[in-house]
């Protein structure tokens, strides 16, 4: 029983649903409609948001859906660790900035789960004008809308998906149209 849900069997399928949260943190609708800075920090914020909601909804799922939302949050941090090695951070300072960007990736999840649910779209707006835009009084802005638009989208369509869904590889995000907050 225990073997079921094999990691090493399975990391052609956590490698899947990685591919998935990257390619809807990389969607140039991101950068283009809502905004957000295409740097390597606003690249950062995109594969938090699109990784809390959607391992958030594997965990809520029954087994092996926490086991599952482990793994690909593993895979994430592992793809981070990649990255930095990559950009030329030294092997000395890589777990620092490891352990800053962990902390970074659980207040922002915080930040944006708590204002989601409580259904609170002024709240998940402060929450992204602040770490995606720098700057609080970006709230108010049409970009700062569209991607707090953009993320209950998200919620909403992550929210219909049961666990064959995440089984087969997919999740699927809605697309960050301009006419979502103009």
């Amino acid at each position: 029983m225990f073997g079921l849900f094999s990691r090493n069997r399975n990391k052609p399928l956590i490698d899947k649903l990685h591919g998935e949260i990257m390619a809807g943190a990389l969607n140039p609708a991101l950068y283009l409609t809502c905004g957000v800075p295409d740097t390597f920090e606003g690249r950062f914020e995109m594969l938090v948001l699109h990784g809390a909601l959607s391992t958030r909804h594997m965990e809520r799922l029954a087994a092996p859906g926490p086991d599952l939302a482990q793994d690909v949050t593993d895979a994430v941090f592992r793809y981070l660790d990649v990255t930095l090695r990559e950009m030329g951070v030294g092997d000395t300072t890589v777990p620092k900035k490891m352990k800053k960007h962990a902390e970074s990736y659980a207040g922002r999840a915080f930040s944006y789960l708590t204002a989601l649910d409580a259904q609170d779209e002024e709240a998940l707006r402060l929450a992204l004008a602040r770490n995606v835009y720098g700057d609080e009084a970006q709230a108010s802005s049409a970009q700062a809308r569209r991607l707090a638009l953009y993320a209950m989208a998200v919620e909403t369509a992550l929210g219909q998906y049961g666990l064959d869904h995440f089984l087969s590889g997919q999740i699927g995000y809605p697309n960050p149209a301009p006419e979502a907050g103009a």
